[in-house]
């Protein structure tokens, strides 16, 4: 058995097992077939419902396949659900320092012209 190093990390691995096991039950599947399943052993199983750290983790992906949740294991580290990543990453973004360049055409000044005189376009008037 691995050491976890901190007690919040045991108290979320030990409702992490919790939760495997009421899911497992309100879906009426006996560890033997959730095991089966997965490709792993009834003992394995029992070791995740008890929040054992030395499970590994495709051990873990395997079971939640088996239930139908294996999109859940994505969603654990989702980038776009991470508030202090995003704010972190908005923040060292450098502002725009000059204000952007005008795509409209700039207009022409407007000269009088002479009769006589040909236009800068090519057409005299």
């Amino acid at each position: 058995m691995i050491a976890v190093s901190s007690l919040k990390s045991k108290s979320a691995l030990t409702q992490l097992g919790r939760d495997l096991r009421a899911t497992r039950l309100r879906r009426q599947i006996t560890a033997v077939d959730l095991a089966a399943r997965a490709g792993t052993s009834p003992n394995t199983v029992a070791r995740l419902e008890k929040g054992d750290a030395g499970v590994a983790i495709g051990t873990l992906a395997d079971v939640l396949l088996a239930l139908g949740l294996i999109a859940r294991l994505g969603d654990l580290l989702d980038i776009r659900k991470d508030e202090l990543g995003l704010a972190l990453t908005a923040e060292r973004t450098p502002q725009r320092a000059r204000a952007p360049k005008s795509r409209g055409k700039a207009k022409k000044a407007v000269t009088k012209k002479t009769p006589g005189a040909s236009d800068p376009e090519g057409a005299a008037f």
